[in-house]
């Protein structure tokens, strides 16, 4: 998620306040096709779904929805700051507390989580939002409960051990089994179908599109299937894995290193495997977990994705732990255990490291009296993005830190509530369901999990932003309306569902401005992101992107491993949960 959105903002540099502003959708464009300031739908559809939908959209846009909304994360901040509202923390608004945590996501409350598991509770949590979670959030609307964004987790390999713990405790994982892998209970892990693939006019189980497929296009995947398997079945010298999540428990070894400087595309040529319908398999993997198509993606998180998740070579991926709010029910649960700690519309705007002599602060403007507060602590964990890191904390670019290299993508989201099941050819519904032809991930079924197979359900459709910069400009984003946005969204359900428009009561559609780390070629493996989590004096760094992938397990290690590092600092003993690679 974009800390720009997040009203995270310095006022001591002098950035533009009106690029804050707009920062939600910053989607910087490369060749800026459009350049009309708003867009005909034409050539929205064609930009966002393809050229197929350049000549069908003259009859004009169908009958809306009677009911939806258009949300993004807030960037109010900037106009508060903007219109003069007094950004100096004066000396008797500071208050004291052990740790500040700047950024209520995943990593943000992970930390939280771990520090209440030691018996810690000096520590205060400040987010702008006034539900924290971030891009793992949850909604409810009407009975139903969805994901607005992350929404499931693979069940975890025996040494994530942090995750089997906190997922223990919510009482996912029922105990080892006896080769000490995570035993889930049932009713958490994703119910059959999984997923099916529209192709070809028609639904298909599974999400390769085996109809149709050819002797050689079975051959190459098959031939994938292996290379997947060698690497998860491999260890490097120190007996670890190649592949692991969280990354940081997996091999550093220059065998898997050097795949961070090619893209996928570039892997993928060199073993000459041209099967169109593999190459759309890595694909929609690779815009799936990274909002980017394979020529612009790592060869490292390209293979990460697959052999990640492979337990043992012959194996399927690991199974899926999900939930009808996807993960939003590890958000709610973590909120609850750190509820006291949590400050809500509070915009951080100011970190300064402190001196031997002076404590670390953290100052922030309450959205809500509109008036500065700040916190003077021992210790920070700063839990927002990278990017932001240089606006926030006073000397970070002096230290010789670099965070340019983050670069992160945007998402949209849509909620699409339905009084009946559309129709479906061939294959039943399923919890995931794709469209092989469309720039979008598909949709997930919200009341999949809970075994509810007719009637009124939400399907929750995902796009990413893989390389719609290069023909919308970031003001035409900006221009766009929720009916714009809905048109969008129908047009791309109605080529499976042609009986869309008239079973949808309700169309709910969030922007992710900057929701995901991007990575790109040569960045995983670079000093700049392996830099990138070492403490600043006594400001301790989490976030997903400090991986260089954007995963809920990335977030959570990173937020236990900061709060371990903090209560080693503190003296207090207790037993680590995340082994640190190198250290």
């Amino acid at each position: 998620m974009c800390s720009s959105c997040l009203g995270i903002f310095s006022p001591s540099k002098q950035r533009s306040i009106s690029s804050i502003i707009r920062c939600w959708c910053d989607i910087t464009t490369r060749s800026g096709v459009a350049k009309s300031e708003n867009l005909s739908r034409r050539q929205l559809l064609t930009a966002l779904l393809g050229g197929q939908f350049a000549h069908s959209v003259g009859c004009g846009r169908s009958t809306l929805p009677p009911a939806g909304e258009l949300s993004h994360t807030r960037f109010d901040l900037g106009h508060l700051l903007r219109d003069g509202v007094e950004k100096s923390v004066s000396p008797d608004a500071y208050k004291d507390v052990g740790v500040t945590i700047v950024g209520g996501g995943i990593a943000g409350l992970a930390a939280a989580w771990r520090f209440k598991r030691a018996g810690f509770d000096d520590f205060v949590l400040a987010e702008l939002e006034e539900n924290p979670g971030g891009t793992a959030r949850g909604g409810r609307r009407n009975g139903f409960k969805f994901p607005w964004g992350a929404h499931y987790i693979p069940v975890p390999m025996p040494e994530n051990q942090a995750l089997i713990q906190l997922l223990s405790e919510m009482q996912v994982i029922e105990g080892l089994s006896e080769d000490g892998r995570p035993v889930v209970s049932e009713q958490f892990l994703c119910r059959e179908p999984e997923e099916r693939v529209f192709n070809d006019g028609q639904w298909y189980e599974g999400l390769y599109p085996s109809h149709g497929a050819s002797e050689e296009d079975l051959l190459q995947l098959a031939a994938f299937r292996a290379e997947m398997d060698r690497w998860a079945e491999m260890r490097d010298a120190s007996g670890r894995r190649m592949f692991a999540i969280p990354m940081e428990l997996g091999s550093d070894d220059e065998s898997v290193r050097k795949l961070d400087q090619m893209s996928m595309e570039q892997w993928l040529n060199e073993r000459g495997w041209n099967s169109p319908r593999l190459r759309w398999l890595v694909d929609y993997s690779c815009r799936d977990d990274y909002g980017l198509p394979p020529d612009r993606v790592s060869a490292w998180a390209g293979v990460f994705y697959f052999a990640a998740r492979i337990a043992r070579a012959g194996q399927e991926s690991q199974e899926v732990i999900t939930w009808p709010e996807g993960n939003g029910r590890v958000v709610d649960y973590l909120k609850d255990v750190a509820d006291d700690q949590i400050q809500t519309g509070l915009g951080v705007f100011e970190v300064k490291a402190g001196t031997n002599t002076e404590l670390a602060q953290v100052a922030a403007l309450d959205t809500k009296t509109r008036r500065p507060v700040g916190y003077r602590s021992e210790q920070v964990v700063f839990a927002a993005p990278q990017m932001m890191a240089k606006y926030l904390i006073h000397g970070f670019s002096e230290s010789g830190r670099d965070s340019t290299g983050f670069r992160y993508g945007s998402w949209l989201v849509a909620n699409v509530h339905v009084k009946e099941r559309p129709e479906n050819a061939g294959f039943p519904m399923a919890w995931d369901n794709v469209i092989r032809d469309s720039r979008s991930l598909g949709y997930v079924t919200a009341t999949h999990q809970s075994g509810v197979d007719h009637g009124p359900t939400v399907l929750t459709w995902y796009y990413p932003f893989a390389d719609v910069d290069a023909v919308i400009t970031r003001k035409q984003m900006l221009n766009l309306k929720w009916a714009d946005w809905v048109d969008v969204v129908l047009t791309d359900l109605r080529r499976a569902h042609p009986d869309i428009d008239a079973l949808v009561t309700r169309v709910d559609v969030m922007c992710w401005g900057h929701a995901m780390v991007q990575p790109l070629p040569g960045f995983v493996w670079s000093p700049e992101r392996e830099q990138a989590s070492r403490p600043l004096g006594p400001i301790h760094f989490a976030g997903t992107d400090l991986s260089g992938v954007a995963l809920l397990e990335e977030a959570f290690f990173h937020g236990v491993r900061a709060a371990e590092e903090i209560l080693a600092v503190r003296g207090i003993l207790d037993q680590p949960l995340v082994d640190i690679r190198n250290g």
